[in-house]
C-alpha cells in the first residue's frame, strides 16, 4: 500500500513538473495496479505491487530487445526511458555471486544430487530472491550449479 502511495505522489510531481515520460510510466503502473486489485478484489500489498512492476519491468526489457532486432531505435529509447522509471520501485538486484550462496545453501537443505533435482531447488530458492533477479537467470545459475555436482 506504501508503495502505490509513493506512485501516485510521484506522479502528481511529473504532472506538476510537465515531465511526460515520467507521468506515462507512472499511469501505465498504476493501471497495471489497479487491474490486478480488480482481479484480487482488495487492495495490494507493497510485495505485490513490487510484482506487478516488476513484470512491467520485465515486459520494456523484452520490448527493448524486440525494437533494437528490428532496427526501431526511436522507440528502444522510449522503453528505456519508462524502464529506468519503473526501475525505481524495485528493490536493488542480486549479484550472481549472492545468487549462486542462496542457490548452494538450498542445494544443501534439499539434498540435491544433479540436474535432475532442479525443481527442487528452484522452488526453495525463488521465494528467497523474490523479484530480485530475473527467474531465468536464477534457473542458468542453478542449472550451472547442479551440473558440476
Amino acid at each position: 500500500m506504501q508503495l502505490k502511495a509513493e506512485i501516485q505522489d510521484l506522479m502528481k510531481s511529473a504532472m506538476k513538473s510537465g515531465d511526460r515520460t515520467t507521468l506515462n510510466s507512472l499511469r501505465l503502473a498504476l493501471s497495471a495496479i489497479k487491474n490486478e486489485e480488480i482481479k484480487a478484489r482488495r487492495e495490494l500489498t507493497s510485495d505485490e505491487v513490487q510484482r506487478t512492476i516488476a513484470i512491467l519491468c520485465k515486459q520494456r526489457a523484452e520490448s527493448i530487445e524486440m525494437f533494437q532486432k528490428g532496427g526501431r531505435h526511436d522507440l528502444v529509447e522510449k522503453e528505456q526511458a519508462e524502464l529506468a522509471v519503473l526501475q525505481r520501485f524495485m528493490p536493488e538486484p542480486l549479484t550472481d555471486d549472492e545468487v549462486k550462496s542462496v542457490i548452494r545453501a538450498a542445494i544443501q537443505e534439499s539434498g540435491a544430487q544433479g540436474p535432475q533435482d532442479l525443481g527442487k531447488v528452484m522452488k526453495q530458492v525463488m521465494p528467497r530472491v523474490g523479484n530480485r533477479i530475473d527467474g531465468k537467470r536464477v534457473n542458468a545459475l542453478a542449472r550451472e550449479i547442479l551440473a558440476a555436482t
